[in-house]
């Protein structure tokens, strides 16, 4: 079975190097950033500008490659590449949930940015708390998962 997508847009960011880009979005806070959607899904934006938050589904279009088994940025012991959101990955695809400001035309303006300039975008989904936020989430081997994390940077080990 071969599946193929095709970006609906472009991400772009202050970002140019993985290098000193923030992990996440919560270590990205107010870092802004736009999205330039495809003139032909315009249409498909109708309504989204009532959601406080979006889910950016994208390609880390920088990654080469992928190892099953990985260090990553907030712990020194190797975890499974599915325990960790690396970005090598078998299938070299992130997600994001980030702020959204303002819409004109076929352009978001977002916040809490952590991906690279460029970035193609594959898919938005509106960010709802009743469906999205778990109560009784646990987070695996992540046991301080916000320690330091709004001052930690990545380094070059995924580039």
């Amino acid at each position: 079975m071969n599946i193929t997508y095709k970006p609906i847009g472009i991400i772009r960011t202050p970002f140019k190097s993985g290098e000193g880009m923030p992990i996440q979005p919560t270590g990205a806070n107010g870092t802004k950033g736009t999205i330039e959607l495809k003139k032909e899904f315009t249409d498909g934006l109708l309504d989204l500008i009532g959601f406080s938050h979006i889910i950016l589904i994208y390609h880390f279009h920088e990654s080469d490659g992928f190892a099953l088994q990985t260090k990553p940025f907030l712990d020194d012991k190797i975890h499974g590449v599915f325990a960790t959101r690396a970005p090598k990955r078998p299938n070299p695809i992130g997600m994001s949930i980030v702020k959204l400001t303002h819409v004109k035309s076929n352009i978001l303006e977002i916040e809490n940015v952590d991906m690279m300039d460029g970035t193609p975008l594959l898919d938005i989904k509106p960010f709802i708390p009743a469906f999205d936020e778990v109560s009784s989430a646990t987070s695996g081997w992540m046991t301080h998962p916000e320690k330091n994390l709004k001052n930690f940077k990545s380094d070059n080990r995924f580039l």
